[in-house]
């Protein structure tokens, strides 16, 4: 349980909260809700958090155009079918699903998810029929879903299919998930790179967004490699027009299937994954619109004054409250399991030669046959050789005096001891001492350790007993 003390003197008792979600529901209703609900913010912008909102695993929204392998890719994450997966050349998924979670395998119809009060789906029942009819829940107890849920949509048309009326506001109904959920992850098909109106629309209705979208050039291995640089090369030039952005977008280059691989130089990047692990553009004129035909029905001379206390209230929950419960968020996560999504491709996997930090930090030398902290251990050496070593081997006690010279937190430190002494006896030799500093250094370059020793890391003499 997790608490802090109110000291403005109105209340006696501290604020208790089981959980850091706890506690922002509970200032959200008393502080920030008050606020919102005097000025008609709900009206004019969007509607009130509910408790959903808050306790509802990250979700991971797929956007593409039909045949990119939306469905493949989650299948692909999962290592499983989901209830009402279909898959082929045409436009097979007409509907929004929502794969998440649940103890038995089933589906619930879009009527039902927006009036259960535990998905957070309940707003989207302003978009009227036509699109409940095409939104369902895939449940099914698979441990991916323990930690995310996914969105897949239905496939973006082109041509002649786009000029059907689907019966909703496509778009906007992609925005109300941009705006919600954690990741958007754009797919293109490395066969057709022609982005259509519908596409186009759909990446302007995802603007102020960009932080969350990651582009994927899926089904790359089905090509030769100079085909891919030169596909590639388009597939960026094609949203340059699109995605006003500074920065050129990073594309993850892949092949999401459970095939083997036709162009195995191809293979897919693992960087993705970990984007995903690591968890845990609306147009102008159409602005107007909206908020036009909002006034257009109001009474403004029922508009509620300035009432300085609902402001005041709201900066102490900014300045005060939050940054306490900011504090809270490192206690809950040191208190829980590791945040990592776990079970389908996300067990065992590395970067690839493509991913995002593949030879960096903890990765630095996995390709190459000599152990990378031989490069440094001369100078790793001459300090081990300072500190007395007994037997070949100095204690903790001893290489503590060094290793907190880094100053990196001890909590770190103990993590840098643990993936060193890999033979577990409480002792470092100079191999040991060796891959610490190199631990250190990675570090302090800003990389994260891993979770286990890599393979390429392990100390020469230690290879047989690791």
């Amino acid at each position: 349980m997790f608490s802090w003390s109110n000291k403005d003197g109105k209340k006696k008792d501290p604020e208790l909260f089981q959980t850091v979600s706890d506690g922002l529901k509970r200032l959200y209703r008393t502080k920030l809700f008050p606020l919102e609900d005097t000025y008609r913010f709900h009206d004019f912008h969007s509607p009130a958090l509910e408790d959903a909102d808050f306790d509802n695993k990250p979700m991971v929204l797929l956007v593409g155009q039909y045949s990119t392998g939306k469905t493949t890719f989650i299948r692909h994450l999962m290592e499983q079918d989901f209830p009402g997966m279909r898959i082929g050349p045409e436009p097979t998924t007409d509907s929004f699903i929502a794969v998440m979670h649940g103890d038995q395998e089933g589906l619930i119809p879009g009527n039902a998810l927006v009036v259960d009060p535990k998905k957070p789906f309940r707003k989207l029942n302003a978009f009227g029929n036509a699109f409940l009819n095409r939104f369902i829940c895939a449940q099914m107890p698979n441990p991916v879903l323990d930690s995310i849920s996914i969105i897949d949509t239905p496939g973006i048309l082109s041509g002649e299919k786009q000029r059907i009326s689907r019966g909703y506001d496509f778009a906007a109904v992609l925005e109300w998930f941009a705006e919600r959920v954690d990741r958007i992850i754009l797919l293109f098909d490395a066969h057709k790179l022609d982005i259509s109106d519908e596409f186009s629309e759909v990446i302007r209705a995802l603007k102020n967004h960009e932080d969350k979208m990651r582009v994927v050039l899926n089904k790359a291995d089905q090509i030769g490699t100079q085909q891919l640089m030169r596909v590639y090369g388009a597939l960026m030039w094609s949203l340059g027009k699109i995605v006003n952005t500074p920065e050129v977008i990073r594309v993850y280059i892949g092949s999401f299937w459970a095939q083997p691989l036709l162009v195995p130089d191809n293979r897919f990047m693992q960087g993705l994954k970990k984007n995903i692990r690591s968890l845990l553009v609306i147009s102008l004129n159409s602005v107007k619109c909206r908020y036009g035909n909002i006034l257009a029905g109001q009474d403004f001379t029922k508009f509620q004054g300035l009432k300085p206390k609902l402001l005041e209230a709201v900066e102490d929950m900014l300045a005060n409250d939050i940054a306490k419960l900011m504090t809270l968020v490192r206690q809950e996560e040191a208190a829980m399991p590791s945040q990592a999504v776990q079970g389908g491709a996300f067990d065992g996997t590395m970067n690839g030669p493509f991913g995002h930090g593949y030879g960096e930090g903890a990765s630095e030398g996995i390709d190459e046959l000599e152990w990378i902290v031989a490069r440094d251990k001369p100078t790793y050496d001459e300090i081990f050789y300072t500190l007395s070593p007994v037997n070949g081997k100095v204690s903790g006690a001893m290489a503590k005096k060094e290793m907190v010279k880094s100053k990196l937190p001890n909590n770190v430190l103990g993590k840098i001891w643990k993936l060193a002494d890999v033979d577990n006896d409480g002792y470092l030799d100079d191999e040991e001492f060796a891959l610490a500093n190199h631990l250190i250094k990675v570090k302090l370059e800003g990389h994260e350790l891993p979770a286990d020793l890599p393979d390429h890391l392990v100390p020469p003499s230690k290879r047989g007993q690791h």
